[in-house]
């Protein structure tokens, strides 16, 4: 029974190849096994941490700093309330600044409307309040200082270029800070300007020009039409102060250049009146005929001074002519001789010498003071209502007429 059985299952192996094994059934202990292995929770659960490496130094153990966390959390979780009241106070004070400028601006352009009304000016004038905050200083009714400019102030025949006044200790006077009444001001420090330019404007008219003379004088040059002629007028004035508050101007020097042949000074001096230049009585002197038209007339030697002998001996003798006119003495005394009256006198002295009858005719009639009218000026400042304001120094400069102005205790408005 066992041989058969031995031979069929050799003899099953030798003919082909080996059948495929029948699978089994399978086992509920597999499928738990399965089950436990998704795929899902590969997914959702994250890899292991690797390994540290053999070679790398473990770090010694330390218990966690719970403060130092702490401190972190907190400075994290306070920054930005501090950011906001920063913001806030920031933005509180540029408000509070903006308000405190506003009420500034109002103030100024509140006194600049008045004292042009009271002041009765063309143009208002600058006015800055010194001092921050300005509404504190409202409130205690009182100003650190204040600063007017007033450009172009009219002053008689002239107008004040420029008047500048600074003021300090101002106590305001009034029911509250919107009800303002006066002011009182302990101390003023002023100035005032006479520009050149505008005398030359408004004195000149365009003929004659103001400049510096030495200390505290004015030169006038210019030009002045008497008779048809255009004369060159010159012109001296000394600046001085009229009382506590007034300014004025004397003119002390005129004189009227006709050409190169004579100057005329309005006046009775012995300086004044009609004299020939340097220059022509030099040229009188050679020239025979005018020499002898002036010798001829007994007036004129008698001012000249020279003997009746010599002159009668000049007439008849061109030497001795030539040596009584050449000698200096006479060419300088012939330069103080006036003119004036014995050439209105001999009408034909004139036309030897190339003046004009008619202008000297003219020239008689301007006097001196119609002449200095032109150049004199004089300016006053207003009298305060209480307190004292007066002139402390007034100077001479390139660019015009300067004043320093004081007063002390002005009390303005009400």
């Amino acid at each position: 029974m066992r041989t058969p059985h031995t031979s069929t299952h050799q003899a099953f192996q030798s003919d082909g190849p080996a059948p495929e094994p029948v699978p089994s059934a399978p086992s509920p202990y597999d499928e738990l096994a399965s089950l436990a292995d998704d795929p899902l929770e590969d997914l959702l659960t994250e890899d292991p941490a690797p390994s540290p490496r053999e070679d790398d130094a473990e770090e010694p153990w330390s218990p966690p700093d719970h403060r130092r966390r702490s401190r972190r959390r907190n400075r994290a979780t306070g920054l930005p309330t501090l950011a906001k009241l920063v913001v806030w106070v920031l933005t509180l004070a540029c408000l509070v600044t903006l308000a405190d400028r506003w009420a500034l601006l109002y103030a100024e352009r509140q006194a600049s409307e008045r004292l042009k009304d009271q002041l009765h000016l063309t143009a208002a004038p600058e006015v800055r309040i010194g001092g921050f905050p300005f509404l504190t200083q409202l409130a205690a009714q009182r100003l650190d200082s204040v600063r007017v400019t007033v450009p172009g102030v009219p002053a008689e025949r002239v107008t004040l270029t420029r008047v500048t006044a600074s003021a300090d200790g101002i106590r305001l006077h009034g029911d509250g800070p919107t009800e303002l009444s006066g002011a009182l001001v302990r101390r003023i420090h002023g100035h005032v300007l006479l520009s050149f330019a505008d005398m030359n404007r408004e004195l000149g008219a365009s003929e004659v020009s103001f400049s510096a003379h030495g200390r505290g004088g004015i030169r006038a040059r210019g030009a002045l039409r008497v008779a048809g002629h255009d004369l060159r007028v010159r012109a001296d004035a000394g600046i001085r102060r009229d009382g506590q508050r007034g300014i004025a101007a004397s003119v002390n020097g005129i004189r009227l250049d006709i050409g190169d042949l004579a100057t005329y000074r309005p006046g009775t001096g012995p300086d004044e009146g009609l004299h020939l230049t340097p220059a022509s009585a030099r040229a009188v002197t050679r020239e025979t005929e005018k020499i002898k038209a002036l010798l001829s007339v007994p007036e004129i030697v008698r001012r000249l001074g020279v003997p009746d002998r010599a002159v009668r001996a000049a007439l008849r003798s061109e030497d001795e002519l030539h040596r009584l006119t050449g000698a200096p003495r006479f060419l300088h005394d012939l330069t103080r001789v006036n003119l004036l009256d014995t050439a209105l006198a001999h009408p034909e002295l004139l036309e030897r010498l190339g003046l004009d009858l008619s202008l000297l005719t003219a020239l008689t009639k301007l006097t001196r003071p119609q002449i200095a009218d032109r150049f004199s000026f004089s300016f006053r400042l207003p009298k305060p209502p209480s307190g004292d304001l007066r002139l402390q120094r007034v100077t001479v400069g390139k660019d015009g007429i300067h004043a320093d102005v004081g007063g002390t205790g002005l009390l303005l408005g009400r």
